[in-house]
Formats: structure tokens, C-alpha cells, sequence
């Protein structure tokens, strides 16, 4: 049996680092768990013979300022990871400023969550409000997720912002490229479940 050769050329650097191969991997995989839900959403309305409207039944103001208030923190968020690429200590504070935005759109959304629940719609109540805690429930848990990391890069990981600087902004970017995604998902279930 002959060896294969070793070689010593360089292969060509592509740019896609490991990390990044897995983080493009979870989002791929994402996609398709968020792609059936709302392939879900439109097979069931789509079926419906009526189908209640959610301007009426939520509050689209509520969401609307959870639209902001998103988006908002994926400003933030870029300009954090603009601060740690420069090595800007003030990246951990626009990181702990995103998060706490998070946590406003997390306490309009609990809010919401108890009047509407208050006022009797219940995910049993019928398709669309299953449909509605289901797919806003998933999206508030992808959030929580997204706010550990950021608290965490912003407090015991902002040890790497001195001793390891480039991995530190890697993090930041990989984070970011996920809370963008987090963002574009809650923009498709306003339009999806407050707009319509």
C-alpha cells in the first residue's frame, strides 16, 4: 500500500474559519426548524375557512415597539463589534446595552403575554393563537439564548478582550451574525402575526 505524499504548500486561506463554519451549520439548521413553523402557519391559515385577524386580537403597538426596540440592539450590537475589533474597552458596554434592550423586548412580551392570556386567548383557544404562543415562544427562547451569551462575553468572556483580542471580536462577530438572524425572525412573525 503506498502513502500519500505530505505536502508542505500553503493551502489558500478562505476566510471561513471553523467557528464560523459551525455557526453558518446551527443557522442552516435554524432556518429549517423556523421555515417548518411557518410553512406550518401558512398551510393551517391557507386551510382555514376564517382565520382571526391579529391586529385585532393582539397589540401590534406592542409589537411594533418590540420592532424598535430590536432592532435597535442589532445597531447597538454592530457598533460593539466595531469596538472590539479596534480593541475598544466600550464594546463591552454596547454589548450589555444590547442585552438589556433584549430584555425590554423580553418584558413587553411577557407583558403582552398576560393580557392577552387575561383576556382569554389561550393557545387552546383555536389554530391561530396555538400558532402564535408556539411561534413566539420558540423566538422569545432563541433571545434568552442570545442574551446569556452576550452577558457572558460582556462579563466573565471580556477577560479575552486583553489576553486574546482577535479571538474576543470573533466571538462578538459570531454573536452578532446570530442576534441579526434572531432580528430577521421576529420581523417575519410581526408582519406574519400582527399585520395580518
Amino acid at each position: 500500500m503506498s502513502e500519500i505524499p505530505y505536502t508542505t504548500e500553503k493551502r489558500p486561506d478562505s476566510g471561513l474559519t471553523n467557528p464560523m463554519l459551525g455557526l453558518w451549520l446551527f443557522l442552516a439548521s435554524e432556518v429549517m426548524l423556523f421555515g417548518s413553523l411557518f410553512s406550518a402557519y401558512a398551510l393551517l391559515r391557507l386551510g382555514s375557512a376564517t382565520w382571526p385577524s391579529g391586529s385585532e386580537r393582539l397589540h401590534p403597538e406592542w409589537g411594533a415597539v418590540n420592532t424598535v426596540v430590536l432592532l435597535a440592539s442589532s445597531g447597538i450590537l454592530m457598533k460593539a463589534l466595531r469596538a472590539a475589533r479596534k480593541r475598544q474597552l466600550r464594546s463591552r458596554l454596547l454589548m450589555v446595552s444590547a442585552a438589556v434592550l433584549a430584555m425590554v423586548f423580553l418584558a413587553i412580551k411577557f407583558g403582552e403575554y398576560r393580557s392577552v392570556v387575561t383576556s382569554g386567548f389561550l393557545p387552546r383557544t383555536d389554530i391561530f393563537s396555538a400558532l402564535y404562543f408556539t411561534l413566539t415562544g420558540v423566538h422569545v427562547l432563541h433571545l434568552v439564548a442570545g442574551v446569556g451569551v452576550l452577558l457572558y462575553l460582556a462579563g466573565p468572556g471580556f477577560k479575552d478582550h486583553h489576553a486574546r483580542p482577535s479571538l474576543f471580536a470573533q466571538r462578538v462577530q459570531l454573536t452578532s451574525i446570530y442576534w441579526h438572524f434572531v432580528d430577521a425572525v421576529w420581523l417575519v412573525l410581526f408582519v406574519l402575526l400582527y399585520l395580518t
